[in-house]
């Protein structure tokens, strides 16, 4: 079977929850950089999806997943600018794929259909930020997003270490 991306409607991010939680346990215990840490209070992660899910439901957060089979293997954020001075811009969030799917290109096709959903919302300026000498790194960077500036100290690993972000942009065309 291919790899189908597919966007999320509130709904449809609701009733996939326990897959995207999931997930996104995968994603946090191979070490991903993703705004939290362990140890998880019980039901932190299904309470952010439901949070992404009204987001989704407001209007200013595009869900897409990657699937296969009907699993999910990997999903992507946009969370759209609603500030009158910054319609055109959308920040790139919680890339993630599990373990078993990286390195089949699921996370470029992710990525790649995430522009295309800027895109449709005239969004021409994408951000995302990621941990320094992270994996993703390559990949933001085998799609073209270009390195605006590292920020040292920012963010908190498990052991306690404080890590560089690295804040990326892509002008879409």
């Amino acid at each position: 079977m291919s790899i189908v991306i597919r966007e999320l409607s509130a709904a449809e991010a609701m009733a996939q929850v326990p897959a995207l939680t999931a997930l996104f346990q995968d994603a946090l215990d191979s070490g991903a950089a993703l705004g939290f840490l362990p140890p998880l209070a019980p039901g932190e992660l299904e309470e952010y999806w439901q949070e992404v899910a009204q987001a989704v439901a407001a209007g200013h957060r595009v869900l897409l997943v990657a699937e296969e089979n009907g699993q999910v293997l990997g999903t992507t954020q946009l969370d759209l600018a609603t500030k009158s001075n910054g319609l055109h811009r959308a920040e790139v969030c919680k890339v993630m794929v599990h373990r078993q799917a990286q390195r089949r290109g699921v996370g470029r096709q992710l990525l790649l259909a995430t522009e295309a959903k800027a895109r449709e919302r005239q969004r021409t300026t994408l951000i995302l930020d990621t941990r320094q000498h992270d994996h993703g790194e390559r990949l933001y960077q085998s799609v073209g997003y270009q390195v605006g500036g590292v920020i040292p100290d920012f963010a908190r690993s498990a052991s306690g270490e404080l890590h560089a972000t690295v804040i990326y942009y892509k002008l879409l065309t």
